[in-house]
């Protein structure tokens, strides 16, 4: 997979998006959904985002692709508000590569433009991308956030993130790494960890 392969396929509409429920686990409602990036190549079938994200991000195309995703995401807000739906937050992965002075302002635009509460987005950085980002991009993050948009700090637990941090930044949402979800039926220092975090966040 070559970058100017994938510049070809920006706007061709082989990208899509598809949503992955969040649960509320007492009362099985869906209270959320998660937009995952899919590309379907009309030669090669489906690639993997695990394959073709680190070219984007390597090569700047993270920028066109990523503001096309939070658009996309926007736009099947505004569809499902239309058909009557109750108002369902989509979370969107915010590549560490796609911040800019201009980031706040660009995202500001596209809800504008879909006429959407800024509540029912929220933007995920990973804990590692955000321990190893600067001042200007966590003023970034207090800009989105002062206008309403959500924030969530993805794979909590791997990265080491101090209450320091999370006190500079107040995300609205911790997303425990996998890692210990899956080992936590098994293993009492994952549970321990888990339930710490559940307590922190609640």
């Amino acid at each position: 997979l070559v970058a100017a392969q994938l510049r070809l396929r920006i706007g061709r509409g082989e990208f899509h998006l598809v949503y992955q429920p969040q649960l509320d686990l007492g009362s099985g409602r869906i209270v959320g959904a998660e937009a995952l990036l899919r590309w379907n190549h009309p030669e090669h079938g489906p690639i993997s985002p695990a394959q073709f994200i680190p070219v984007a991000e390597e090569t700047g195309l993270i920028q066109p692709i990523g503001e096309w995703v939070i658009d996309a995401a926007c736009r099947q807000i505004r569809q499902w508000l239309d058909l009557g739906l109750s108002k369902v937050r989509v979370a969107v992965n915010l590549s560490a590569r796609q911040f800019s002075a201009s980031l706040p302002k660009r995202i500001v635009t596209i809800i504008a433009r879909q006429a959407i509460p800024h509540d029912s987005l929220e933007l995920e950085i990973t804990e590692t991308a955000f321990l190893n980002e600067s001042a200007a991009t966590l003023d970034q993050l207090q800009a989105l956030h002062a206008t309403g948009v959500k924030l969530a700090l993805d794979d909590f637990g791997t990265g080491y993130a101090s209450l320091a941090y999370l006190r500079r930044l107040p995300f609205d949402t911790l997303k425990v790494d996998r890692s210990f979800v899956h080992e936590m039926l098994e293993s009492q220092e994952a549970e321990a960890i888990v339930r710490s975090v559940v307590t922190l966040a609640s």
